[in-house]
This record gives C-alpha cells, structure tokens and sequence, in this order.
C-alpha cells in the first residue's frame, strides 16, 4: 500500500550559503505540471516566492507555517535561518518521474536537449555535484528573474510561454505517468471504494489484513535542498 491519500512525503532542509544573483540563499525555482505540493514547515524561516498569472507573491515560513500550491505555481524556497520542511506531494511518484519543470531561460525551457544537459546532474564526488547543482539553480533563478521581472510590468507573455515549454517538454511522459498514477492514486481510491461497500454489507474482512508499513529515509539532492526521500511505493514491512 502506497502512502495514504497516493501521496509522497519527504523532509527537506532548504540549501544555505552560495546567495544567488539577487543575494537570497535557497532553491531552484520551478513548478509541477500535474501535482499539487505542501510545506508543513518544522523548523528554522524563511520564505516561498510564488509566480502564477496573479503576479509574484511572497509568503513568509516559521515553524508551523502550513501552505500548499497547485499545477503551474513557479515556486522558490528562500532560506533566512535554517529552514526545514515536510514536504507532501499529490500523485506520489509522478514528480519523480519529471512532473517539475525549472525556470530555465526561455532558449533552454524550449529546446529539450539543452534543458536536459543543464537538469541533469553528474554522478561524481559530492563537491562536484554541489557544484552542479548551484549553477542549476542560478540558471533557474535567472529565468525566474526575468518572468518575475516582466509579471511586475504587467506583461504575462514570457509566463505563458513558460507554460507551453513546460507542456511541451513533459507531454512525452503522460502515458508513463498514466501507470504510475493508476497504481498510486487511481487504485488507492479504488481500493478505498471496495473497503466502503464491504462495510456497508458489514464485512470487515479487510481488517484481518492490516499491517504496519515503513519506509526508511533516502538523502538525495533535491531542487529546493537537501530531501530525506520516503519511497513510498515499496514500502518495508516491520517484522
């Protein structure tokens, strides 16, 4: 059984140190094409940067800041002190499966070649990767400048272009994501289904096979810091 509800749960700890060009310290801008995603914030502060076609809004973080953002949200996490956050995502697997499209400039978002050269992180020492994922992120970050920039000036063209590089870029991987989304999500409700109509004829057969699940923690780099990643779809059963 997947995580309740098809989601997928991890912890982040929003990277520090190396301030972009702005001079703010924090993640990779970027938005979900098919998910939903929540901060449940459980530690430090900061702040999320958000850009959609209401404009650039900026929502301050502290312990116990609980907020979410749906499909086409560009979002970026600022760390001002430690900030650590649960992090909840609809669709559970889909956004690992390359459902975030980053504020890469509009000649990288719209050519798939580039976009993945500059995605794509090496394998290698952790100096090396650190290293790659800062010039990502500074690559997103000043696309997300300029989209922010001309959405202050009222001219929302450059976001909607965003918006069709991002279709266009993951629109290969639907029938992929399909599956994925059918077992995690689509079969979760179905299941939920099936136990609602064995209750309604009182059979409580299903209760015999409860069982606890586990699901030890994976360090990973992530695009807004470092992830403990729960995989979620092969859980451990305790013994």
């Amino acid at each position: 059984m997947t995580f309740p509800g098809g989601t997928s749960v991890s912890r982040l700890s929003v990277y520090s140190g190396h301030p972009c060009a702005d001079g703010l310290e924090g993640g990779t801008p970027h938005l979900h094409t098919a998910s939903t995603e929540a901060y449940v914030v459980v530690g430090g502060r900061g702040s999320l940067q958000t850009l959609d076609v209401g404009g650039l809004c900026e929502t301050g973080l502290a312990k116990g800041s609980t907020v979410w953002f749906t499909p086409g949200t560009v979002h970026r996490a600022v760390n001002h002190g430690g900030l650590e956050v649960v992090v909840v995502m609809q669709n559970a697997g889909l956004p690992e499966a390359g459902d975030a499209v980053m504020t890469f400039p509009p000649e990288v978002v719209a050519d798939p070649d580039r976009y993945r050269e500059a995605a794509t992180l090496p394998d290698g020492e952790p100096e090396a990767v650190e290293a790659a994922v800062r010039r990502r992120r500074d690559l997103a970050v000043e696309g997300f400048l300029r989209l922010s920039g001309s959405a202050a000036e009222g001219d929302l063209g450059p976001l909607l272009a965003f918006y069709d590089s991002a279709v266009a870029l993951v629109r290969p991987n639907v029938a992929r994501w399909r599956g994925i989304w059918e077992r995690a999500v689509a079969g979760q409700a179905r299941e939920t289904a099936g136990v609602l109509d064995a209750l309604e004829r009182g059979d409580g057969a299903h209760l015999r096979r409860a069982a606890l699940r586990e699901s030890p923690p994976l360090s990973r780099w992530g695009m807004c810091g470092h992830l403990l990643a729960h995989d979620v779809a092969d859980p451990v059963v305790p013994t």
